[in-house]
């Protein structure tokens, strides 16, 4: 891979996330074969968000290739207080081999990768989160084949970061996605523009509904996420009001193909975006999501530390 970071999946091209689905394939199949591909190399962990998934799934993950990882809980004093972002960069350039970082600014994991020379990857921001929505569409290639061309999968809920990686996934890879979300809580519109651009070249197709019955209509895959994501939380109330319509029910499922999956990057709240009846029925993906943040962040690793010694 000719990219030294990971910061949004927007900056990957589509033989790129080629490249990251087979090596995830080869991982998964055979994890034993890569027990010391990272042997004497370490990973800096560096969160300012709670986590399960990202946390365990990069920690295991670094840990199951020969490599050890430090952990940062930056929970407390948030990235930049204490030390410079440049300084906490240039630092640990200079002890690690790949730097993973969970922040409330997307501009925190900018200017990390500015000022370091070892790869660093976005386990998530308030804009994207690249390595969930790589997972999603890796999931969506094992259970529907490896071309997602014509795919159709529908977002339903918030325009957040999950989102956005979706739509920019999507572009890469030629799928179809719709968006169904309340009039003031679309994806950003410099996303969709990006996305837009690319998906000319791929054949992607990418529209934004305020009914989540028309983004749903005739869908393979429907996703939501949670409707106050994290650093939005004394909105949960307001927003539950304003979302209650976009709940993902068996009612709204049945408006998708007949089979479809449905999709969580969990943390699920049963009652608000999805009903139990659905989530935890035979056709949710969401633990097989969940599993392959594993193996798909190995190989995001593997690659972006690979590419740069």
């Amino acid at each position: 891979m000719a990219l030294k970071d990971l910061i949004s999946l927007n900056d990957l091209t589509p033989r790129e996330v080629e490249k990251i689905f087979e090596t995830t394939a080869a991982i998964k199949t055979s994890p034993l074969d890569f027990r010391e591909a990272l042997a004497g190399r370490s990973v800096a962990l560096i969160f300012e968000k709670p986590s399960l998934r990202t946390r365990i799934t990069f920690d295991l993950g670094a840990t199951q290739m020969g490599a050890s990882c430090v952990y940062l809980d930056h929970q407390g004093v948030r990235l930049g207080e204490r030390e410079s972002v440049k300084d906490m960069a240039l630092n640990l350039e200079r002890w690690v081999d790949a730097i993973v970082a969970r922040t409330y600014s997307h501009e925190t994991v900018i200017e990390l990768a500015a000022h370091s020379s070892v790869p660093v990857i976005n386990g998530l921001s308030e804009f994207t989160h690249p390595c969930q929505g790589l997972t999603d569409y890796f999931t969506l290639t094992e259970k529907a084949g490896p071309d997602l061309r014509g795919f159709h999968i529908a977002y339903v809920g918030d325009g957040n970061n999950t989102c956005h990686s979706l739509i920019f996934g999507a572009a890469k890879l030629g799928a179809t996605i719709s968006i169904g979300t309340p009039k003031g809580y679309e994806p950003n519109s410099e996303v969709l523009k990006a996305a837009r651009r690319q998906a000319k070249a791929t054949g992607a197709k990418i529209s934004v509904f305020n009914d989540p019955f028309e983004a749903v209509k005739g869908a393979h895959a429907v996703y939501t996420d949670v409707w106050a994501s994290m650093g939005f939380e004394a909105e949960t109330e307001r927003r539950r009001e304003i979302f209650s319509s976009f709940r993902v029910t068996k009612k709204l499922m049945s408006e998708a193909s007949r089979g479809a999956f449905f999709m969580h990057c969990l943390p699920a709240h049963r009652g608000d975006e999805v009903d139990a009846a659905v989530i935890d029925r035979k056709n949710s993906i969401v633990y097989d999501q969940a599993e392959n943040r594993l193996h798909t962040q190995k190989a995001i690793m593997l690659l972006l530390i690979q590419a740069t010694q």
